[in-house]
């Protein structure tokens, strides 16, 4: 297993906009773990170029790209490395051609 670049960026956030102390204490440590267990995949070339097809599946499927900021180049990065994307949030995936969605739920 390995995350994104882009995800490891999208949990950095999380920490950030913490409404109370215990609400960031338990987000940055999400970020460290993150950091800790995975060499993250690089937004590279190849996931640059997958981007378009992630962008116009989008397209296709009615759904704005600009509302997928972080989705999109996730889904770009797994599809350009041939990897299926485990999420707890499938449907914000949904509509991508060829992309592999699994499914996770969070305890």
């Amino acid at each position: 297993m390995t995350i994104t670049a882009i995800t490891l960026a999208e949990l950095t956030i999380g920490p950030l906009v913490a409404t109370s102390d215990a609400q960031r204490a338990n987000r940055m440590g999400h970020v460290q773990l993150a950091d800790a267990d995975f060499d993250p995949l690089p937004f590279d070339a190849e996931a640059a170029r997958a981007f378009g097809q992630v962008a116009a599946s989008l397209r296709r499927a009615g759904r704005k790209v600009s509302a997928r900021t972080y989705d999109a180049p996730i889904a770009a990065t797994a599809l350009a490395h041939g990897l299926p994307l485990y999420t707890a949030k499938p449907d914000d995936f949904a509509g991508i051609d060829g992309l592999v969605v699994v499914p996770v739920s969070v305890p």
